[in-house]
């Protein structure tokens, strides 16, 4: 059964600073590109950031560029999210996704919420 377990998440102030974490299971992690996928409180899912198979080529919404690193080891089959400068507007519920163009199907992590707040 694939797994995405997210972990890091938590309480911080506007301006410091979380990485997050995603590992993923039971797939061919190095065949895939991962994103992060937030949910604000009463919003629809933003996407953050996409990283693909080979670290070769990222992206990231305009609302997070120059803040934000994604990066992975594929060794470990572990994705990242460097979030720096954190603003209040960040608090959501970030999860990890991955789409499995073979099965069509998309995969979600359980989420880990990030709070921003002094």
């Amino acid at each position: 059964e694939v797994q995405l377990v997210e972990s890091g998440g938590g309480l911080v102030q506007p301006g410091g600073s979380l990485r997050l974490s995603c590992a993923a299971s039971a797939f061919t992690f190095t065949n895939y590109a991962m994103n992060w996928v937030r949910q604000a409180p009463g919003k629809g899912l933003e996407w953050v950031s996409s990283i693909n198979s080979g670290s070769t080529a990222t992206s990231y919404a305009a609302s997070v560029k120059g803040r934000f690193t994604i990066s992975r080891d594929n060794a470990k089959n572990t994705v990242y999210l460097q979030m720096n400068s954190l603003k209040p507007e960040d608090t959501a519920l970030y999860y990890c996704h991955y789409f499995d163009y073979r099965r069509a199907y998309h995969y979600w992590g359980q989420g880990t919420q990030i709070t921003v707040s002094s």
